[in-house]
């Protein structure tokens, strides 16, 4: 989506003054007469893109809403025709989502109820825009007068008041999670895609509450399920440190207080080849997905920064052959990416997430008027994101993959490919009984 602006708006009108000016300055360096009537300004042509809520070149999804506007939602350009796709498909993962699920998220009330309003005819897509609606139906505009004046500590208030100058002051307007509702709804067709072409499997689960870190040989990734993730409500797939994480956020948030952590996310059965050197490497992709995403402060994948710990000989992922005639590794700290390249390898990345910036504690602030203050936020948030943030860096990655994997047939799939190096490209069976 592109406007056209022409360099009258940006220079201003030529007038015969600047002309003239502009004339004499260039007759003094050349030193040869110079008549202003006698200078043209060639019409040229700016293009400005539309800036920050479109994402994806191949697969691209635009999200609009705000939080307590009517309604958030994505539209989604570029999902192949022929798939077979349900709102019942979207409201799994919305469900994962929504607020106000157990004790340890923001009290707040949503449904979160989806409705495919285009895109869609006979239960296929028919390969034009997809457009997802959710209406917001539990706002409370009340809850932010007193942010309305002072700025939020570490929240989006003022930085969005420094860039625009205006912002829509209701639950943080464009900067609030729920803004994610159409990534998580474009994401769970992205997910469908990938499963049906290629039986790519994307699962994310939190690996760390505040001080509770889970260790990673807990969790087998060969076997992680869904149902492991979901058996409770802070979605870490071991009951024990499960236990745990839940018992550090009650103990912040009956003191109006919150805490961050890490959400561990893998990818089984990623095709090889996607992603595309040098500026467009997977993992650069990834890094950007995720980090879009309220309240993300780190990002690291395979051996991450502990690598550094390592020499070479250690850290090297070392080759061999199956029974099968198959390459692979006998480690994986390479997270199942080289050189910027899926290598069919468990892709693994781990991200973390802030404390909650909205807490019911006093903080000093200053007001949108540039006065010394100090601020008890209301309103209803989660005392730690991460719960939340589960089905959020799985849309993200899957939002990634699927882009990826359409520019790798795109490009690397035109002509035969080579057998000795490169597997051959399994094009999907459309039949709604195997998704």
């Amino acid at each position: 989506m592109a406007s056209s602006l022409y360099s009258k708006s940006f220079l201003g009108s030529a007038t015969s003054d600047t002309c003239s000016s502009f004339g004499s300055a260039i007759s003094s360096f050349r030193m040869v007469p110079s008549s202003p009537s006698q200078l043209s300004f060639p019409r040229r042509k700016f293009e400005v893109q539309a800036a920050g809520s479109s994402f994806g070149n191949y697969f691209r999804v635009t999200t609009y809403g705000e939080s307590h506007g009517g309604g958030v939602g994505c539209v989604v350009d570029g999902c192949p025709p022929r798939l077979p796709l349900s709102e019942e498909d979207l409201q799994v993962d919305l469900d994962r989502r929504r607020p106000g699920q157990s004790r340890i998220t923001t009290p707040r009330k949503e449904t979160d109820t989806c409705k495919i309003i285009s895109g869609i005819a006979e239960g296929l897509t028919t390969g034009s825009p997809i457009a997802v609606n959710v209406p917001n139906t539990d706002q409370r505009g009340n809850d932010y007068n007193e942010m309305s004046i002072a700025y939020r500590p570490s929240h989006a208030d003022a930085t969005y008041d420094f860039k625009y100058g205006v912002r829509s002051i209701q639950g943080g307007g464009r900067s609030s999670a729920r803004e994610t509702i159409g990534r998580v709804a474009a994401g769970a067709i992205a997910k469908k895609i990938l499963k049906k072409y290629a039986g790519t499997e994307v699962f994310a689960f939190v690996s760390q509450v505040h001080k509770v870190v889970l260790p990673e040989d807990l969790i087998d990734y060969e076997t992680l399920t869904l149902e492991q993730i979901e058996s409770n409500i802070v979605r870490c797939p071991d009951p024990e440190y499960a236990t745990k994480m839940i018992d550090a956020i009650d103990a912040v948030r009956v003191k109006g207080d919150s805490v961050g952590g890490v959400v561990t996310c893998i990818v089984r059965n990623a095709p090889r080849g996607l992603g595309s050197p040098v500026f467009d490497k997977l993992e650069a992709e990834l890094a950007k997905a995720v980090l879009s995403l309220p309240a993300t402060k780190g990002f690291e994948f395979g051996s991450g920064f502990s690598g550094t710990f390592m020499t070479g000989s250690e850290h090297n992922d070392e080759f061999y052959m199956t029974e099968q005639g198959k390459i692979r590794t006998k480690t994986n700290r390479s997270g199942g990416i080289q050189g910027g390249i899926s290598n069919g390898e468990i892709i693994n990345m781990r991200i973390g997430f802030k404390p909650t910036s909205t807490i019911s504690k006093k903080q000093n602030t200053v007001t949108r008027g540039k006065q010394e203050t100090e601020l008890i936020a209301r309103g209803r948030h989660d005392p730690c994101v991460v719960p939340r943030a589960v089905p959020m860096v799985e849309a993200m990655v899957a939002l990634v993959l699927v882009d990826q994997l359409m520019a790798q047939y795109a490009q690397c799939q035109l002509f035969p490919s080579n057998p000795e190096l490169q597997e051959p490209v399994q094009l999907p069976k459309l039949d709604g009984a195997s998704v």
